[in-house]
């Protein structure tokens, strides 16, 4: 139940992914041959006018296959004839409709659940924000000029800058004020911390609020992407921190044995919540300027502008083929160290 649980949330993602290429390539009319669920040998497929629409035996993974995106073709509608803003949307579209899903998933989370306002219940006695004077009932709105909207911003912004002093602003009877503080480590848990707890509000309000906070939502899981990225191109983490399918596959079950006894309320919530982190990291990851990744083609086509020029096709279609094959080995190796994780 587990694995289909998640091969299902997984597939879903990719297809609204790939969907956003299908989408946009038929606006643009780009012939599209094959619509593909999953990777490696077909299973099955159906022909419906020109496209094929198929399922594939790997099930994490997908493609719409264009005439004319990796060979040259004559077609008038294939995709290397188009101009380069449309062949840019696109590739564009990919991504787009993943930050799409994730805030439409985002806003049905914070209707049916809310969110946790920055609210502090209780300050940490001889911590740095008792130092600076910040009180219980305070709601902080940024750290560093980073806006603050949930209480867990608070602690996932500790986390990626360790140790910095930080300037917090945070509001007191309708008034803002702010204070400078250094986080203090604490070495039981081995983080640097404020020294606040939440008060454990819960807050939901209008449809405005809740279409509001759905924007806040897919911000807090763009940022925590991106930071997570510049740790692992630093070296502050390594690619043993990573996690493929199967450790995806892994957790997406143990967040479902964790909830399954609460009901399928809270089972749908966090398969949800789950659904929206890896909706972002997915478009987020794809935006990267990696060959064969949609942000690798949209740095050729942006450096095609500039030019005023089409890079030679050929030369194209090695460099995603190059591209290509490092991210496979790359996840042959993540997926390696995913199973691996599994007998420890």
């Amino acid at each position: 139940m587990k694995i289909l649980l998640a091969i299902l949330i997984f597939s879903f993602i990719v297809l609204f992914h790939e969907l956003g290429h299908f989408l946009v390539a038929k606006k643009c009319n780009v012939r599209v041959n094959e619509f593909m669920l999953g990777l490696g040998p077909k299973l099955f497929g159906i022909q419906r006018g020109e496209t094929l629409y198929s399922i594939h035996l790997l099930p994490f993974g997908g493609a719409c296959v264009m005439e004319g995106e990796e060979e040259e073709s004559e077609d008038e509608r294939s995709f290397a004839k188009k101009n380069v803003w449309q062949r840019m949307a696109i590739c564009f579209a990919g991504p787009l409709f993943n930050f799409i899903l994730a805030y439409i998933l985002s806003v049905i989370l914070i209707a049916a659940v809310g969110y946790y306002p920055a609210t502090i219940g209780q300050v940490s006695e001889g911590s740095a924000a008792e130092a600076a004077g910040i009180e219980a009932g305070d709601r902080i709105t940024s750290l560093n000029g980073y806006q603050i909207h949930f209480y867990q911003e608070i602690s996932v912004y500790t986390f990626f800058h360790p140790g910095k002093d930080l300037e917090v602003t945070y509001e007191r009877d309708g008034s803002s004020n702010t204070v400078s503080l250094t986080p203090t480590y604490d070495e039981e848990t081995g983080r640097y911390l404020l020294g606040v707890v939440s008060d454990g509000t819960n807050e939901r309000g209008s449809v405005f609020n809740v279409l509001k906070y759905g924007f806040y939502e897919i911000k807090y899981q763009i940022y925590v992407t991106v930071q997570s990225l510049r740790m692992l191109f630093t070296g502050q983490v390594g690619i043993q921190d990573m996690s493929g399918p199967v450790g995806i596959v892994e957790a997406i079950g143990d967040t479902y044995d964790a909830s399954v006894s609460s009901g399928v309320f809270y089972v749908v919530m966090n398969m949800i919540n789950f659904m929206i982190l890896l909706s972002a990291n997915l478009g987020v990851m794809n935006l990267l300027p990696i060959p064969a990744l949609d942000g690798g083609r949209i740095l050729i086509y942006i450096v095609e502008v500039i030019r005023r020029k089409p890079l030679n096709q050929n030369l194209e279609a090695k460099i995603n083929f190059v591209g290509f094959v490092l991210l496979m080995g790359l996840m042959v190796i993540v997926m390696y160290q995913d199973i691996v994780k599994l007998f420890h």
